[in-house]
């Protein structure tokens, strides 16, 4: 099942609705004020949640009359975001696939926690990522397989998440590796590019944050 969260941050409007015409997710979430983009653009989620204090009353007025629709609504003071805790409903609702939109902005911590709150979904075995106009973003371990026909932009970048990773080998890049230990100190794996059609990525430890872009 693929399933797309629209959450509060940033939202690119034409990249958004041209993903949703061609990956035409099975389950919408929207987190918080992403209720308020779906609201905009006549998007009915499958769920909603969020404690909906940045979202105008006469919009979550307006979900609440569609009874079909559950709401899940949460105190303010809360230990989880919104975004934590619709990756969350994501992953046991049997998401085979998770794509986020809104899930960068000016708020750096929230783009960071966002980042972080895509543990789970590669813990659980699920593809997550998180979408903008300039980046793709998802965390990989093991071995992963790249092909260049499929990379967003024409940069990618590894980054530990964590205080490093070992055993990284990267093969088919314009800067290539073997079996090296990255630190989360080092900028070494900023700025790659793909350069064969089949790109290969392994690590022995650790987890890594890949950041597809472009500019």
């Amino acid at each position: 099942m693929n399933t797309l969260i629209i959450s509060g941050g940033n939202i690119n409007s034409d990249l958004a609705l041209d993903f949703m015409e061609k990956q035409k997710p099975d389950y919408i979430i929207a987190a918080d004020r992403g209720l308020l983009f779906a609201w905009e653009h006549r998007i009915s989620p499958d769920y909603i949640v969020g404690d909906f204090d940045s979202v105008p009353a006469e919009v979550i007025r307006e979900y609440r009359a569609h009874n079909r629709i559950p709401i899940r609504e949460y105190n303010p003071v809360k230990d989880a975001t919104d975004t934590q805790i619709a990756l969350e409903k994501a992953i046991t609702h049997g998401s085979s696939q998770i794509w986020l939109l809104g899930a960068t902005g000016t708020r750096l911590d929230h783009t960071l926690g966002n980042i972080y709150s895509l543990k789970p979904a590669l813990e659980a075995g699920i593809p997550a990522y998180i979408l903008d106009e300039h980046n793709r973003i998802s965390l990989i371990r093991g071995e992963v397989r790249l092909k260049r026909e499929e990379q967003y932009g024409a940069y990618v970048s590894f980054l530990p998440l964590g205080e490093k990773t070992e055993g990284l080998t990267l093969r088919g890049f314009k800067y290539p590796l073997t079996d090296h230990t990255l630190k989360n100190d080092s900028g070494l794996g900023v700025s790659n590019e793909i350069t064969a059609d089949d790109a290969y990525v392994s690590m022995k430890t650790g987890i890594l944050i890949m950041i597809q872009s472009r500019d």
